[in-house]
C-alpha cells in the first residue's frame, strides 16, 4: 500500500538520492526511530511538516533562530541585501558593519575574521592557535562537538598519558595524535594534562556550557582552572561559542562565566539562520592570519552579502534592551514547569537553562560530565520524544542535543509544552 504521509513518501525519495535521507545525520530520526518531519514554511515558533501539521518548535534549526522564524525585520534586511546580488567574491561595507557589531558585544575580541560555519570556524582557531604559539598539542573534553574537522573528531583514549582516538572512519589514528581527550569538569585530570604535557599544548578548546551532550555547564571553579593553566603554559583558551555565542546572553558564555578567553569562535545567531560563523581575539594573535601573517585561511562564500544582513538586522534585535530578560524568563518558565510536571508524575528528571537555552535529563540529578549523561534513559527519552511530537511539540530527536526558546515563544506555548509533557509524564 502507497504511503499517505507526505513526510514518509518524501523520506522515501530523499533516501534513493541523498546518503539516509538527510544532509546531516540527527535529522534522521536513527536515535529515536520514525519518519523525520520534513519542514514547509516556518513562521514565529511554529513549523508546518509536508502533511501540513503545525509543530511548536524547540530546535529554531538547532539555535539560530533566537528571534522565531521569519522575524519582520530580519526578512525586509534579507529582501533589500538579495536585491543587490548573492555574492561578489570581493569586500562590501556590511561585512565591516558585522565585525563592529560583533566586537562592540564581545570585550574579548578586537578583530574577527568572518567564515560560513561553525566547523570552519573552530577548524581555522584550532589552525590559528597552532600558528601563533608554534605547537602542535590542543586539549578538548569529552562530549564537545567543535565540527566535523578531522583533529576533532576523537574520543578519550584508553588513560590520560594517551591521546584520542577517532570517532569517525576516514580519520587516521595520526591526524588525531595531537588532540589529548579529558573529561568534562574533571580538574585533576586536566592538571594532570598540564603536568605531563603544558610546553606543547598550542590550545584548550571547549564549550563552556556544553549543548552536543545536552546541556551541561562547566563549573566555575572548572572553567577558571582551565584560564590559569593556559595562562601559565603560555596555551591558548579557545571558548567554543558557535551554539552560546548570543544565545545564552549578550556576551555568550564568558560573559556568563566572567572569564576572558584568547580566542572566540562564533556561529548560529550571529547568522540569523544564514550559513555565517567567525572567530576571533586580540589582534596581535588575529594578525597571525593571512594576508598579514602566515596562518592560511580563505574562503570563497566568507562574509556573504545576504547572510551579513540577515545576521546584522538578527544582532539589531538582540541587543534592545531588556531582551535576555524576558528571554531567560520564558526558558525558566518552561524548564521549572517540566520539572514540576515530572515531579508529580514521579519521573527522574533534571533540568537547567541559561538565555534561550535548555536542556533536560530523565536523571534525578543534573550530569556534571559525558559519562553520566549517557546514564539517561533512552528508552524513556524516545517515548517522550515521540509523545511529544504527537501533541504538536518538537523538541531535538536525540537524547543529547539541548534545547532552543525564541522571543517568538507565547506564555501559551510554554502552557501547552508543558501540559503535554504532564501527559506523557504519567505514561512513564
Amino acid at each position: 500500500m502507497p504511503h499517505t504521509d507526505q513526510n514518509e513518501v518524501l523520506f522515501e525519495r530523499a533516501r534513493a538520492v541523498i546518503p539516509g535521507g538527510v544532509n546531516s545525520p540527527v535529522r534522521a530520526f536513527r536515535a529515536v526511530g520514525g519518519t523525520p518531519r520534513f519542514v514547509k514554511r516556518a513562521q514565529g515558533a511554529y513549523f508546518w511538516d509536508a502533511a501540513d501539521k503545525r509543530y511548536i518548535d524547540y530546535i529554531g534549526s538547532w539555535g539560530p533562530m533566537i528571534l522565531g522564524h521569519g522575524h519582520p525585520a530580519v526578512v525586509e534586511a534579507v529582501q533589500r541585501a538579495v536585491v543587490d546580488g548573492f555574492s561578489f567574491g570581493a569586500p562590501t561595507e556590511r561585512e565591516i558593519e558585522l565585525a563592529e557589531a560583533i566586537l562592540a558585544l564581545v570585550s574579548s575580541m578586537e578583530m574577527v575574521r568572518l567564515v560560513s560555519s561553525g566547523t570552519e570556524a573552530a577548524m581555522s582557531a584550532l589552525r590559528l592557535a597552532r600558528g601563533a604559539t608554534g605547537r602542535k598539542y590542543i586539549i578538548k573534553f569529552e562530549g564537545c562537538y567543535h565540527g566535523h574537522a578531522d583533529a576533532l573528531l576523537v574520543k578519550a583514549g584508553s588513560g590520560l598519558a594517551t591521546f584520542g582516538n577517532p570517532t569517525s572512519a576516514g580519520v587516521p589514528p595520526e591526524v588525531v595524535q595531537h588532540t589529548l581527550v579529558l573529561e568534562y569538569n574533571n580538574i585533576a585530570q586536566l592538571e594532570e594534562a598540564f603536568a605531563l604535557h603544558g610546553h606543547e599544548i598550542a590550545c584548550l578548546v571547549i564549550e563552556a556550557i556544553a549543548g552536543n551532550m545536552n546541556f551541561v555547564r562547566a563549573s566555575a571553579e572548572f572553567a577558571g582552572r582551565c584560564r590559569e593553566l593556559c595562562t601559565q603554559n603560555g596555551a591558548l583558551l579557545v571558548f567554543d561559542e558557535v551554539m552560546t555565542g548570543f544565545r545564552v546572553g549578550a556576551r555568550g558564555a564568558q560573559g556568563v562565566l566572567g572569564i576572558t578567553p584568547d580566542l572566540t569562535v562564533l556561529g548560529k545567531v550571529i547568522g540569523g539562520g544564514m550559513p555565517l560563523a567567525a572567530f576571533g581575539g586580540p589582534r596581535a594573535i588575529m594578525e597571525q592570519l593571512a594576508p598579514l601573517g602566515p596562518v592560511y585561511q580563505a574562503g570563497t562564500l566568507s562574509g556573504n552579502p545576504v547572510a551579513t544582513a540577515c545576521g546584522l538586522a538578527t544582532l539589531k534585535e538582540v541587543s534592545k534592551p531588556g531582551f535576555y530578560d524576558a528571554l531567560s524568563k520564558k526558558t525558566r518558565t518552561l524548564v521549572d514547569g517540566l520539572k514540576a510536571a515530572a515531579a508529580a508524575e514521579g519521573v527522574p528528571f533534571s533540568a537547567d537553562s541559561e538565555g534561550g537555552m535548555f536542556g533536560f535529563f530523565l536523571l534525578d540529578a543534573l550530569p556534571q560530565n559525558y559519562t553520566a549523561v549517557m546514564k539517561s534513559d533512552g528508552t524513556k527519552f524516545n517515548t517522550l520524544f515521540h509523545g511529544l511530537l504527537d501533541r504538536g511539540v518538537y523538541i531535538a530527536p536525540a537524547l543529547y542535543e539541548a534545547g532552543f526558546v525564541s522571543a517568538a515563544h507565547s506564555d501559551d506555548d510554554i502552557a501547552a509544552t508543558i501540559d503535554a509533557a504532564r501527559q506523557i509524564f504519567a505514561t512513564l
